[in-house]
């Protein structure tokens, strides 16, 4: 039906029409402007639908001549019995405004129906893969190539991290040293990641990625250094084991208390923005990391300020003894981003070149548009939370065993390999041997080195040691040396 609008009558109609007023009269002939079939739809450019009144469908623009007047009722209270002569064109344009609400934050559109939006949508958001379980590439959306010396520098990096947690793992069950904590299970997040970043992108991560330091560089000799606490260590000392961090690698040292990270790496990326630096913060964090007030902070000030922030939440089913169900009522982590004004991507943590591709984009535009991306990586950790824990008390052997066979991420990446015929089990053999006598090595070595210094308990904090520190300490060798056999012989006054 073709519509030809030609006076101020049928220009309120059509406007009032457009907002989803109620239009309880109105002339079917509006002095000679509509013209039409009789069909029971009147079309404006959004459209309006006719609605049905008892046995048969009425227009409602055939029900009466103009002299009968219309009643009109919208929110801003257009008189409710009134001719439309009465209206001035001024009315008209001012009445087509007002279906926006202009607030400081932008304008809203005006409904004029009660609409709860839905507290979680029935569909849950994909997630994004390119390898299957056993390796077979099924995408190639958005899915970055990789060459042969990086898909080969991925693997060697996914499996020294995998031994390397193995032995210290051991080395700690052996008392050797006081803790440990793993990323079994989440290599790809560790390694594709990392892969996906340049040197001068800031890393804020938690304690399950030693795999981005694996990737920049960190040896075998200073991780055992790290862990051992012994002189050589660049926290003196200070720190727990597995409490990395190096400024020359862009690795912020890593802080026990949840979630403390993020809002540092906005911070950084803010920074980074003032500076107009070709570069980007990434912080690492667990789905538990999701409750702290700090995830919240930092989600925010990320998004208004708009800085060039990566968010990497490794969702791997359990914060310690916590499972995700009862962690979140909502669809995980990514339904989040929405909320905050953040562009976001749920993605197969354990599928190598789904994450190498994901961080790689989100990178792009964390920098090129200035803007944080928040990525949920799917994933399941594998081992137990920490050298402090048993996970069998509050999950099933099965459940781990399933994981541990049919999901893991490495298994799959060197499925991916053979297929291109870039591996094979002989040089899988070599490496592993290689990786293992290496970390042998730096244990025997981080050892036998002497432990930091007393002083270091009073050092790098003031540029000037205060008085009551210089008691403090003097007070503290006094003590050792009356009572020696209380303190360890190995770390030196």
């Amino acid at each position: 039906m073709a519509i030809f609008l030609r006076s101020k009558a049928s220009k309120l109609c059509v406007n009032l029409l457009r907002r989803g007023c109620l239009l309880q009269r109105a002339p079917c002939s509006l002095d000679g402007s509509v013209y039409g079939n009789n069909d029971s739809s009147f079309w404006g450019s959004s459209g309006f639908q006719c609605r049905e009144f008892g046995h048969y469908k009425q227009n409602p623009l055939q029900e009466c001549g103009l002299e009968h007047g219309c009643r009109l009722l919208n929110h801003r209270g257009l008189s409710t019995e009134k001719g439309f002569d009465e209206y001035s064109d001024e009315q008209l344009e001012d009445d087509a405004e007002s279906r926006f609400l202009d607030v400081p934050g932008g304008k809203v559109e005006l409904t004029y129906e009660m609409n709860f939006i839905s507290e979680s949508s029935n569909k849950r958001v994909p997630c994004y893969r390119v390898l299957n379980e056993i390796g077979c590439q099924i995408s190639t959306d958005g899915f970055s190539q990789i060459s042969k010396d990086l898909a080969l520098k991925m693997y060697e990096s996914m499996v020294t991290l995998q031994v390397m947690d193995t032995i210290f793992y051991e080395a700690q069950r052996q008392g050797r040293i006081s803790f440990y904590l793993t990323s079994n299970g989440e290599e790809a997040i560790n390694i594709s990641s990392a892969a996906a970043l340049t040197i001068d992108d800031v890393v804020f991560a938690q304690y399950r990625e030693p795999g981005v330091l694996i990737w920049r560089g960190f040896t075998m000799q200073e991780f055992a250094n790290q862990c051992f606490g012994n002189c050589a260590d660049y926290g003196k000392g200070r720190q727990m084991p597995i409490h990395y961090g190096l400024n020359a690698l862009n690795y912020f040292t890593i802080s026990s208390p949840i979630a403390t990270q993020l809002p540092h790496s906005v911070g950084a990326a803010y920074s980074l923005k003032m500076d107009q630096k070709q570069a980007c913060a990434v912080t690492f964090f667990g789905d538990g990391g999701t409750s702290e007030g700090d995830c919240h902070a930092a989600l925010n000030f990320a998004a208004v300020l708009e800085v060039p922030v990566v968010f990497i939440c490794r969702n791997n089913g359990w914060a310690i003894s916590t499972p995700s169900s009862e962690q979140f009522k909502s669809d995980g982590v990514v339904v989040r981003g929405q909320g905050y004004g953040i562009r976001s991507i749920r993605v197969d943590g354990n599928d190598a070149l789904a994450m190498y591709s994901a961080v790689s984009k989100a990178r792009q535009m964390a920098i090129d548009e200035s803007r944080p991306i928040l990525i949920e990586a799917l994933t399941y950790r594998v081992g137990h939370h920490s050298t402090s824990d048993d996970s069998t008390k509050y999950r099933g052997i099965d459940e781990i065993e399933h994981w541990r066979l049919k999901h893991d991420p490495v298994s799959r990446f060197r499925n991916w390999l053979n297929q291109n015929n870039w591996w094979n089990e002989k040089a899988e053999s070599n490496l592993r041997t290689e990786i293992r006598n290496e970390i042998l090595q730096a244990i025997q070595i981080a050892e036998r080195m002497e432990k930091p210094s007393i002083e270091n308990l009073f050092s790098d904090v003031y540029d000037r040691v205060p008085s009551n520190l210089q008691e403090q300490e003097k007070q503290l060798r006094e003590t050792v040396s009356l009572h020696p056999e209380s303190y360890p012989s190995d770390v030196p006054l």
